[in-house]
């Protein structure tokens, strides 16, 4: 078990103690801290308290337990390779699969189908819940993913992601129309200030973000674009698109909580990826083909 302190502090006075360890533990879910109340692992100098409790001028602790290590099963899922060799593979990731095993999704994921498809020629760095896993894409998205078979191969593309020299073109459909035929969008991403499963343009605290956009056709309310990342934030062409008052269609996160058409999630695909190989040194690059939904989509727009 981990014990944290966190001291007497003014600026906590009269917080719901729920609502303060959410925002200075953003890791963790809002059931999860239920959990921890409800198993008196929160104390106020000593004594455990509700989730309702007021703060004062209290040293609060909070005591996380030990985590359980889910038994990670292999599943004969089908992987769509675009590329594989010794060191690498490059899937294209469908529309719904989760990219690695989290809380409520241990099985179904693109791991459990890569641990059966790899068997144990997988990388380690990322640990047991993400093996072979070098970056992700969310469950929605779908197209070009990485996957490192050893730990060499995943140092070599995670710096040359860390440096931002990897290749990476989506395809994205938005709402309105697009009046610029490309841009680029420079604004820093971080946690919703408000709401912790959202991300948002974060000037105070967020990372540096860029993305590049350019569009390919018009429609009537809507724009079919390619985006090309800088860098790599999380729901980073989501939360952009957002900002400029062109949500993703589909998006009811970051955009309408209707869509008009009947999607699963957004419309977005990575389609390109180009990297240079961590053994060879030779550059790289494949494209997943549009998904069928997408295409159809395209086609019968207005």
């Amino acid at each position: 078990m981990q014990k944290i302190i966190f001291p007497a502090s003014e600026e906590a006075a009269d917080e719901r103690a729920d609502k303060y360890l959410a925002q200075q533990l953003p890791q963790y879910s809002r059931s999860f801290f239920q959990k921890l109340f409800k198993e008196q692992l929160v104390e106020a100098d000593g004594h455990p308290i509700k989730a309702s409790f007021r703060l004062a001028s209290q040293e609060l602790a909070v005591t996380i337990p030990d985590a359980e290590t889910p038994d990670i099963k292999p599943e004969d899922i089908p992987l769509d390779i675009l590329y594989e060799d010794d060191d690498l593979l490059v899937v294209n990731k469908p529309k719904g699969m989760v990219v690695h095993p989290a809380h409520g999704h241990y099985s179904g994921t693109l791991v459990n189908a890569l641990m059966y498809h790899c068997h144990d020629s997988l990388s380690g760095i990322n640990g047991i819940l993400r093996p072979g896993i070098v970056h992700r894409i969310d469950m929605d998205t779908t197209g070009s993913l990485i996957v490192c078979k050893n730990d060499k191969a995943h140092r070599a593309i995670a710096e040359q992601l860390k440096v931002h020299s990897i290749t990476r073109r989506y395809r994205a459909i938005v709402h309105g129309t697009v009046k610029e035929d490309s841009g680029t969008i420079n604004a820093p991403i971080g946690r919703h200030p408000l709401e912790r499963k959202k991300m948002a343009v974060n000037e105070q605290n967020g990372k540096p973000a860029v993305t590049h956009y350019q569009v390919l056709k018009r429609f009537r309310q809507f724009t079919y674009i390619e985006c090309e990342l800088e860098t790599g934030r999380t729901h980073q062409i989501r939360v952009h698109m957002a900002s400029i008052h062109h949500p993703l269609l589909g998006d009811t996160v970051y955009g309408p909580s209707k869509c008009p058409y009947p999607l699963q999630g957004q419309t977005l695909h990575a389609m390109t990826i180009g990297f240079l190989h961590p053994s060879t040194g030779e550059y790289m690059e494949f494209s997943a083909p549009l998904p069928d939904y997408f295409e159809k989509l395209l086609a019968k727009m207005p």
